[in-house]
């Protein structure tokens, strides 16, 4: 789905009956999906449903999942997954972007990564961290 620049997918811009006809479910679908907690849209200050690219996304999923029969309390479990899934992922791109800025910011600085035995090891850009690792910057003292 194009949307206009400056539109990200996750902004509640369209009316249930625009969603309702860019997904192909009735508008009483969709209010069953949001009082379920299935896909719940935005709302505007009068109360009224607004749905994100996003959301109709998710809703022409559910419409394909349920025709094949997968049960409705399964496709929230896989929504919900992937809904924690984007958010992690903006998180390390978060955390990611937040590191770059400080190593560009402190000449010298050296990152470790500390395991649970509290081992440490320096981080280039090709070490890979094993999951059970803190991640330190560390840098020399000024002065």
């Amino acid at each position: 789905m194009q949307l206009p620049e400056g539109v990200s997918d996750q902004d509640p811009i369209f009316p249930i009956a625009a969603a309702s006809e860019l997904s192909g479910l009735h508008p009483q679908t969709l209010r069953q999906y949001d009082r379920t907690g299935l896909v719940v849209p935005g709302r505007t200050r009068g109360g009224s449903r607004r749905y994100s690219a996003r959301n109709v996304v998710q809703l022409r999923e559910v419409a394909r999942l349920s025709a094949e029969g997968v049960p409705l309390a399964v496709i929230q479990r896989m929504l919900d997954l992937e809904n924690e899934v984007r958010d992690l992922r903006d998180e390390v791109r978060s955390l990611a972007a937040e590191l770059h800025r400080e190593r560009q910011n402190r000449p010298g600085a050296r990152v470790f990564a500390t395991g649970i035995d509290g081992g440490a090891i320096t981080l280039n850009g090709t070490t890979r961290v094993r999951r059970r690792a803190d991640i330190v910057l560390w840098h020399p003292p000024r002065g």
